[in-house]
């Protein structure tokens, strides 16, 4: 028996209707899924995003912080050698003031007679040799001869040697100099300078870090003494 064509009508609209149904589950499937997908890799990019400008301004903020203390490190260092410089100047100070009061040693005759002795007899007693020969400023030759054999009796009482001294009247020691003497032994292999810069010099050395200590205290950063 045929069916009738209303029949066949009516079963194909139902077709066409679960058809539709179908399509528009699924598109509203594949909308939600895609949607997801959207939400979840736009969240994703966003986190990517703030996790730069995070890092970026983290970064940013570290070389703020490191030319902070660049520039910290830096004042600290202009103030110590600015400290250093004023206690440098203030200490060449006193070496000026002690090499103004030794020429004034010098000016005073009956002192620096007593200070060439001595010199002349500290000398003889570092080279301990035979036969040695003293220079001195040709200004200083009289002064020299004069003390000379005074040196010479005091070398032997201390030392229990004698020793033939001779003055070098030809090699005189410079004009500009303050004054003092210079000894010479075995053709000139063996030197003692005991001129008064010389001798200021090694004072200075040795002294320079107890009169620091004496004007500014003791430095905490020094980690060895003489």
């Amino acid at each position: 028996m045929a069916i009738p064509d209303a029949e066949v009508e009516r079963q194909i609209q139902q077709m066409i209707q679960f058809i539709d149904h179908e399509a528009d589950e699924k598109q509203v499937e594949i909308l939600a899924k895609a949607d997801e997908e959207f939400n979840i890799e736009k969240g994703r990019l966003v986190e990517q995003e703030k996790q730069k400008i995070r890092a970026f301004y983290e970064k940013k903020e570290k070389n703020a912080e490191l030319q902070k203390k660049i520039q910290m490190s830096n004042l600290h260092n202009q103030a110590r050698l600015k400290l250093l410089k004023q206690r440098e100047d203030h200490l060449q100070v006193v070496v000026e003031k002690t090499t103004n009061k030794l020429k004034g040693q010098v000016v005073d005759i009956t002192k620096y007679r007593d200070m060439l002795q001595g010199l002349i007899t500290q000398g003889l007693c570092q080279l301990l040799e035979p036969k040695v020969t003293v220079q001195c400023r040709q200004m200083d030759l009289q002064l020299v001869e004069g003390v000379l054999d005074a040196a010479k009796k005091q070398y032997s009482a201390l030392s229990n040697l004698d020793v033939a001294v001779t003055i070098d009247q030809t090699n005189f020691l410079p004009s500009d100099i303050t004054g003092g003497v210079r000894l010479v032994a075995k053709e000139g292999r063996m030197v003692v300078v005991n001129t008064l810069e010389a001798r200021l010099e090694q004072i200075i050395k040795q002294k320079i870090p107890d009169v620091r200590t004496m004007l500014y205290g003791d430095n905490p950063n020094r980690r060895f003494f003489d």
